[in-house]
């Protein structure tokens, strides 16, 4: 049998205990696994970015598409400068009033709204005072506007030749309307004319390219694909050829694309008319059932009853419980400042000071008392902090003894100080 390690030496009365001397600098494994988190939220990252690379398949913005003034492959800046090298003014616009305003004369409106932004009634405030529409990929809403008789009839197949009457067409003889790549404008859509309408660049299925017709007044020719007008499809075929001759018709050209402003403006719909019509029952039935369980459960438990128990505990008792707690919690510093807070208060009754003299002027006057060092005095009662439960067994030893020398001092033949001594 190996004999047991002597307890460490107690630290006299007067001189102040060793503590060990702790690490400050984080080790290696400490730093990483403090960067683990920061590592993992990186990795998400890379993994987040390189996702929406192969997603997008690395593009970058394209511009506005259709934009008389991107020079993106997606955008129209060539037609617009061509345009305007042959005398035709082209005028941007982005909302229905700046469009109105801009054809206040005779002019070509062309109209591209991807994102159907523009209402009904902007097609009627267009058209009229001898104006050409030319609307590029119209939606549903807008054949039901403008050409009621015209319906979409699915994707282009391949170029096609005029065989029309429409003099723009004739020219360009042959267009390609499908579209350049998956970066394209728009989606490009041909039509089908079921009354008095003109089709040109007509498949073999009957579906076209190009429409005209009339509204209110106005020549309009529907555009089945914006991809004859964008920098990178305009020069196949004879795809400049029609959208020179199709927007040069007059001298000036409102290039219109409308955008939000557009969008007629309602106010924000009340909780009533988000709310589907299922809630508001339910929310009633719910009302009910918990009305109906509060009124049960209460009928069931009673009326609430105030009752005294007379229950005493003992003081010992109090303090062994609270002793246990502390030592089950390793609340090493709570006991040690209650063991402290009771001496000092006891040190203060003994030498004569009033209850409400601070623990330093306690610690100077027991120093001075029981001829002790003053440093030690306040490190036993403000400073020492116990480590262990050895430690706190210790201190609680020498604040015993403290005590028993100051009322040894003040009463040589003084009793016991009232404290349980184990």
């Amino acid at each position: 049998m190996t004999a047991p390690s002597p307890a460490p030496p107690r630290a006299q009365p007067g001189t102040a205990a060793p503590e060990t001397a702790t690490a400050v600098s984080a080790t290696v494994r400490q730093t990483t696994r403090r960067a683990v988190p920061w590592l993992i939220l990186a990795a998400i990252a890379v993994a987040v970015a390189v996702l929406g690379i192969l997603l997008t398949g690395g593009r970058v913005s394209q511009g506005t598409p259709l934009d008389a003034a991107n020079a993106a492959p997606t955008g129209a800046k060539a037609v617009a400068q061509v345009l305007r090298a042959h005398g035709v003014e082209v005028r941007s616009a982005t909302t229905l009033q700046a469009a109105r305003e801009a054809a206040s004369d005779d002019a070509t409106v062309l109209v591209y709204d991807p994102q159907g932004d523009l209402p009904a009634d902007g097609y009627r405030a267009l058209a009229g005072a001898g104006r050409t529409l030319v609307l590029v990929e119209p939606d549903f809403r807008a054949l039901q506007t403008v050409a009621p008789d015209v319906a979409a009839a699915g994707t282009p197949g391949g170029p096609e030749r005029a065989d029309c009457g429409v003099r723009a067409a004739e020219r360009a003889e042959r267009i390609d309307p499908r579209a350049v790549s998956d970066q394209s404008a728009g989606y490009p859509g041909t039509f089908r004319v079921s009354g008095d309408g003109v089709a040109c660049f007509t498949d073999r299925d009957g579906r076209a390219s190009l429409v005209r017709t009339t509204f209110d007044g106005s020549t309009v020719y529907l555009l089945g694909s914006a991809d004859v007008l964008t920098n990178e499809g305009v020069d196949r075929l004879g795809n400049a050829a029609l959208a020179l001759n199709l927007l040069g018709g007059h001298r000036a050209l409102v290039w219109y694309l409308p955008s939000l402003d557009d969008r007629p403006v309602t106010g924000p719909p009340d909780i009533a008319a988000l709310t589907p019509g299922w809630v508001t029952p339910v929310m009633l039935l719910l009302v009910a059932v918990f009305l109906a369980a509060a009124v049960w459960r209460g009928r069931r438990f009673g009326p609430l009853v105030v009752e005294k128990l007379p229950v005493v505990v003992r003081a010992g008792e109090t303090r062994e419980g609270r002793a246990r707690l502390y030592q089950r919690s390793s609340a090493r510093l709570r006991a040690a400042d209650a063991l402290r807070i009771g001496a000092i208060g006891r040190l203060a009754a003994t030498v004569g000071l009033p209850s409400t003299a601070t623990a330093q002027e306690v610690a100077d006057t027991v120093a001075a008392l029981t001829r002790r060092d003053r440093g030690a005095v306040h490190g036993l009662l403000l400073e020492r902090i116990p480590r262990t439960d050895r430690d706190l067994i210790a201190l609680s030893d020498d604040l015993a003894e403290l005590e028993r020398a100051a009322r040894a001092a003040v009463s040589p033949t003084a009793g016991p100080t009232g404290r349980m001594d184990e």
